[in-house]
């Protein structure tokens, strides 16, 4: 960095030691270069000036320039306040300060001229101004018209002198001080292709713009430029990988493959499983290690595209294992899996928390002699004592719910790392994927299999609940099941159980035994309670299951045809549309319907009509992430790698798209970045890759 951005803040005039601490500690401000990059969050608009006489008709702030005609200190309850008559060349308004006031009177002259700025408020004809921005003008012409910065602020800092104004002061102090201090690293062909401005102009605009257009102009540069150093970082980290980790290759596809394609498979492929499956293929033979994420909706038959690459690496003579973050979701993989496989010489293995020592022993024992072909379970498969003969694929299931430090420890387990396939039935928009999974390779399942009808979905007020209710008895009547989901939000747990409650003793009223069998789950019932009910409404033992969001991974029941959610204003798109996901598993139709009160926000609103509208999860995904931004949908563990000051993911997203390729441009052209034009960029990306260990992923 330049020697003077990397000053000591405490060094700039108007700082000092004791304010530089509080920067340091409430903003994280410890250079001049820091301060450079604490970006305004909005300006406010001071490019014109408006006149008294269009006060009335002005529901905004407004920027006035006049003269003081005079000015009263006014007695007011225990104390005073600062009247003082302002005059343009339209009318006259009153000035007012309650308090601050001594502060301001040494500098007032009658005549005197004067720029204000501040909301106008109506008492009976008259209006008033009170607490404006006032700066004092040399004279009639002085101006200095253009857009205020703001920037956060909070109470230590503001009562040191750093509120928003204070700060916008010390960078105003700075900014003249860093001509010709700020080089460009983007190459100039970049900068000339997208007509970008330099990063200094940008630097001062961003700060300091004359207009809306100036300040985009600025914005425009340096999210760019964020945007661009990320993806250039995960693309280049990635081709490390592929070049420098050396992958099992896993080119033979033989008799377990085949026998199982030609003679097992339950249905026909969908030809978005087929290209899933040549993916990888193409992957794992190569002798290159493969990183892929395969992105795919609830119930797209991800799993079984992934038993197919198993089958690879079992014939191929290795081992394959599926990691999933519940004990429920482990058990689900494990029954598929041995479904799918029950009439082939093969072993499947279950391991989690709840294996008995016994049992445990002689899986351990094994898997090392290689009796066990494919391994399902927990993290309990990270465990050292855990060790394969030759583990050749390792699986991971929605693996945003794992820790990086706990995925990274399966690299262990093979003295070549086993080749990794990432499943996540949470569709992730393009944006998203290509900045939190920049360096994977991407795989997506977007069809559904042969047979399967989309789920149909309505928005009912809590006025229908009788015409719903006949709905579900029609339903029961043709042989279907029914689940009744309510929320449980810790902040309102006591409420939610309440009304689970009440929810569950009105069903069981509505639907009566011996008739109606209605069975409850709830996260604060015994496991071997909760599992007991589940197993009943798997195996068609009863017709309603009432119950908390516990069910919204890990229930496979085709025979499950509606599915109700109370109060569903209150859930997450991604969440209302995974529980959705628990019927459609069969050949009938099926319906979700999303019952609320009659209240709702605009959010809830539009979250509950895209879900009347669309099935499709990438859609739905979209509209989430520009509701709820990218951190939440994508889960706090992630956040690391979103060390964006200005970009955001949801609002820009062709920005992410256009940096994605404007840097893979750059390495197709300059692979090393050796040429003189990307030197500069190349020695700002070595600074990055050291300073961001490489732990953001498995490998």
């Amino acid at each position: 960095m330049n020697n003077i951005l990397s000053t000591p803040i405490e060094y700039l005039k108007g700082v000092g030691p004791k304010r530089g601490e509080i920067l340091r500690k409430e903003a994280g401000i410890f250079t001049f270069g820091d301060l450079l990059n604490y970006f305004p969050f909005r300006y406010i608009d001071k490019s014109a000036y408006q006149k008294v006489r269009d006060i009335p008709h002005s529901e905004n702030a407004v920027q006035l320039k006049g003269q003081i005609r005079g000015y009263k200190e006014v007695k007011f309850g225990k104390g005073k306040r600062l009247e003082v008559k302002f005059e343009d060349e339209t009318g006259y308004i009153d000035l007012i300060w309650f308090k601050g006031g001594k502060w301001i009177t040494p500098k007032l002259e009658v005549g005197g001229w004067v720029k204000v700025y501040g909301k106008a408020k109506q008492y009976g004809a008259k209006y008033n101004i009170a607490h404006p921005e006032i700066e004092f003008l040399k004279h009639e012409n002085e101006d200095s018209l253009g857009m205020q910065a703001v920037y956060h602020s909070g109470e230590k800092l503001t009562q040191l002198g750093f509120s928003s104004k204070g700060i916008e002061r010390i960078i105003k102090q700075l900014l003249p001080q860093i001509k010709n201090q700020i080089p460009d690293f983007l190459p100039d062909w970049l900068i000339a292709e997208l007509n970008l401005i330099s990063r200094e102009e940008a630097m001062v605009q961003i700060h300091d713009p004359k207009s809306y257009d100036h300040a985009k102009k600025a914005q425009l540069r340096l999210k760019f430029e964020e945007l661009f150093l990320l993806q250039l970082e995960l693309l280049f980290r990635k081709e490390i990988t592929k070049k420098k980790i050396k992958g099992i290759k896993l080119d033979k596809v033989g008799e377990h493959f085949n026998t199982f394609y030609s003679e097992h498979l339950p249905f026909e492929l969908t030809n978005a499983q087929k290209r899933v499956i040549k993916e990888v293929r193409a992957d794992i033979g190569s002798g290159i290690h493969m990183n892929r994420l395969l992105q795919g909706d609830v119930g797209s038959g991800k799993t079984l595209a992934a038993l197919m690459c198993m089958l690879i690496a079992i014939d191929n003579g290795y081992q394959a294992c599926i990691m999933a973050p519940t004990e429920i979701l482990a058990s689900q993989h494990y029954t598929t899996i041995s479904k799918f496989l029950k009439k082939m010489d093969l072993k499947v293995a279950l391991l989690t928390g709840s294996t008995k020592k016994a049992a445990r022993k002689e899986l351990h024992e094994q898997l090392l002699s290689g009796e066990i072909n494919i391994l399902c379970g927990t993290h309990a498969l990270l465990e050292d004592i855990v060790q394969y003969k030759d583990l050749g694929l390792a699986i991971i299931d929605e693996q945003h719910r794992f820790g990086v430090a706990q995925r990274s420890r399966l690299w262990k387990k093979n003295s070549l790392p086993p080749h990794i396939l990432v499943m996540t039935a949470t569709p992730i928009p393009r944006t998203l994927a290509l900045t939190f999974y920049g360096d994977l390779d991407i795989s997506v399942i977007d069809e559904l299999p042969p047979g399967r009808k989309s789920v149909q979905t309505t928005h009912r007020l809590e006025s229908a609940r009788l015409n719903v209710f006949q709905f579900v008895e029609d339903e029961i009547k043709k042989g279907r099941q029914i689940y009744i989901v309510y929320p449980l939000i810790q902040e309102s747990e006591t409420l939610d159980y309440q009304n689970l409650m009440d929810g569950f003793e009105s069903i069981s009223r509505r639907f009566p035994l011996p008739k109606y069998k209605v069975s409850i789950v709830h996260g604060k019932m015994k496991p071997a309670d909760k599992d007991y009910e589940m197993q009943q409404f798997v195996e068609g033992k009863t017709h309603i299951m009432v119950a908390t969001t516990v069910i919204e991974v890990g229930v496979n029941v085709p025979n499950a045809s509606v599915m109700i959610i109370e109060s569903s204003e209150k859930f997450g798109l991604s969440q209302l549309h995974q529980l959705r996901g628990r019927v459609g598993r069969g050949a009938d139709q099926s319906y979700c319907i999303l019952m609320t009160g009659y209240k709702l926000s605009e959010d809830a609103k539009k979250r509950l009509a895209t879900m009347v509208d669309t099935n499709d999860g990438f859609k739905i995904s979209e509209v989430d992430l520009k509701l709820r931004g990218p951190g939440d949908i994508m889960g706090t563990q992630q956040s690391g790698i979103l060390d964006l000051k200005l970009a955001d993911l949801a609002r820009d997203a062709q920005l992410v798209s256009l940096a994605r390729s404007k840097a893979q441009e750059l390495l197709e052209r300059d692979a090393e970045m050796n040429e003189k034009v990307h030197q500069a960029l190349a020695h700002r990306l070595r600074v990055i890759l050291k300073s961001r260990p490489n732990w953001s992923r498995i490998s």
